[in-house]
């Protein structure tokens, strides 16, 4: 009998000793004494590397090509034009003209009393004008300009300026060289005349020709 229970009392000191080294094992790893291990939840790294995946193959597809040396001089060519055109535009507003109303009356003051041919202005503007005959127009409502049918030939409608067309284009011709030299005084006159010479170059090579007949 006391053999018995004497057993009785190993065994239950040898749980304990048991369970209190596994309760310790468990604190060192940081666990809570009879928790369990629990695998993690991977879904949000999967639809995360996945979504990651998915960009870099977008990317891949939409990856532009490398630009040729003649588009980037293109690209570099209108964007000088359009910062230096702002200057121009705002130099012009108060007097009410826009850019293309400025070259037309600029061409007119060029071609002196005999005047040009609708057409013939046409062709000589910087920026073609798809409706020269409205532009025209307006200009002559605000007596910029005048125009006539010849006599030797009723076919042909001249335009001349005048004296108001002069008188505006006069006061605008000092402001308007101002502006120009503020605009390109960091270059030097050599620069300048070679940079002229590669920019008709370039036109030449894609300028339609453009008959005034």
């Amino acid at each position: 009998m006391l053999s018995v229970v004497f057993l009785r009392v190993l065994y239950v000191k040898s749980e304990k000793r048991i369970t209190k080294a596994t309760e310790e094992s468990e604190r060192g790893h940081g666990e809570t004494p009879g928790s369990r291990n629990i695998p993690l939840d991977n879904s949000c790294y999967n639809d995360y590397y996945q979504g990651m995946r998915e960009k870099r193959k977008i990317a891949k597809k939409i990856r532009r090509p490398e630009t040729c040396l003649e588009e980037q001089v293109f690209v570099n060519l209108l964007r000088t034009a359009d910062v230096l055109a702002r200057g121009g535009e705002a130099l012009l507003k108060p007097t009410g003209l826009s850019a293309t109303q400025y070259n037309v009356l600029r061409i007119l003051r060029g071609a002196g009393t005999e005047g040009l041919a609708c057409r013939e202005v046409g062709c000589r503007m910087i920026s073609r004008d798809p409706d020269i005959t409205r532009l025209l127009d307006r200009m002559e409502s605000r007596g910029l300009i005048a125009r006539a049918r010849q006599e030797e030939d009723r076919r042909v409608v001249k335009t001349r300026i005048k004296a108001e067309g002069l008188r505006v284009l006069g006061e605008l011709d000092a402001p308007v060289q101002e502006l120009h030299r503020r605009q390109l005084h960091h270059l030097r006159p050599k620069e300048l005349r070679t940079l002229s010479r590669l920019l008709e170059r370039a036109r030449a090579q894609a300028e339609a020709p453009c008959s005034p007949g």
